[in-house]
Parts: structure tokens; sequence; C-alpha cells
């Protein structure tokens, strides 16, 4: 599939097996992006069922002006936006609780490795906004600054100073943890 463009074609010309193939594969990597916004996973799966429905009924037309990916996480960015401003307030579900340790054959190694996630996520969680959005979109999500930017509605060059920044400010807060992540 490429990007969820072909998909989205058939879709218009009457296939509804390529909405079926575009929820699969954007449905996960959606409601984390959205949970980034509002902070609360359960809300963030509506969401991410109201973008689809959008798309489902309202047919937006996609121009590939950009990737399918960065279009429909542009999408998903307004409708969140404009589900908190309807609902100004919103409750946190915590991330100790949307975690789960999987069993794998070593299971220390794999109880360190979602410990980390979940003492990140927590991190991240104490960050403004803007920088929670950016550092999920780019090393989560990985689009690429200017992907980013374009969903953020951002130019490129306020874009690499968001990213440096978050980049500060999530070291700063991991520091204060104790902990050092080594991608940063």
């Amino acid at each position: 599939m490429d990007n969820g463009a072909s998909s989205y074609r058939r879709f218009l010309a009457g296939d509804n097996e390529g909405l079926a193939e575009i929820v699969r594969e954007y449905s996960d990597g959606l409601i984390f992006y959205i949970n980034s916004y509002v902070q609360n996973i359960s809300l963030a799966e509506e969401i991410m069922e109201d973008v689809f429905v959008e798309i489902a009924l309202k047919r937006p037309k996609y121009k590939e002006k950009s990737a399918f990916k960065t279009w429909l996480y542009a999408i998903a960015r307004y409708i969140s936006i404009d589900c908190l401003k309807k609902n100004s307030r919103y409750y946190d579900i915590p991330v100790d609780e949307m975690h789960n340790i999987s069993d794998e054959q070593d299971l220390e190694k794999s109880y360190i490795r979602e410990e980390r996630k979940i003492q990140l996520h927590k991190v991240l969680s104490r960050l403004v906004p803007d920088y929670r959005q950016v550092l999920y979109l780019i090393f989560f999500e990985d689009f690429s600054n200017s992907e980013a930017a374009q969903i953020m509605k951002k130019s490129d060059k306020q874009m690499k100073n968001l990213v440096f920044r978050a980049k500060q400010a999530l070291k700063k807060e991991l520091e204060k943890e104790g902990f050092e992540y080594e991608e940063l």
C-alpha cells in the first residue's frame, strides 16, 4: 500500500475495503497521536473513530500535496482541536494503565524496556502540548520535520526551533527523573 493514497482512491471509487485498509493501517498510530493532544486514551479512541467517520461520510478531497499519512493526521489534529474546544475539560488516564508487559523470553529486559517507556510517556505528559506533539510526530510516528510542520501548521524554521526546544525540555525533565534516553 502506497501509504494509504491508493486505498483512499479505491474507497472513493466505491470499494469499501479501501477504507477498511486505511483503518487497519492507521488507527493505532492515530490514537496515540490524538492522545498527545487530549491526554485521555478513551477520548482519543473516540476522536480516532470520528476521523474515520469524517472520511467515510464527507469524503474530503486528498490533493496529494503531501503524504497521505500527513493529510490524515492533519484531519485528526483539526478534529482533536474541535473536540477540546467543545469539551473544555478532560480527564487523564494514568500511563501505567495503558502499558502491559508482554510475555517474552527475557522478561526482565522486557520489564525494563516497558518501565522506560512508561517513564518517558509520563515525562512527555508534563511537557507543553506543542513539545509533546512534535516529539510524538517525529520520534514515534517517524514523520519528517517538514511533514510534522505541515500537520502542525508551522514553517520549517519554526519546526526546527520547536524540535530543538522540545528535545531540550524533554532531556531536562528526564534528567530530573535520573533517566537518560539514548536517542536524544
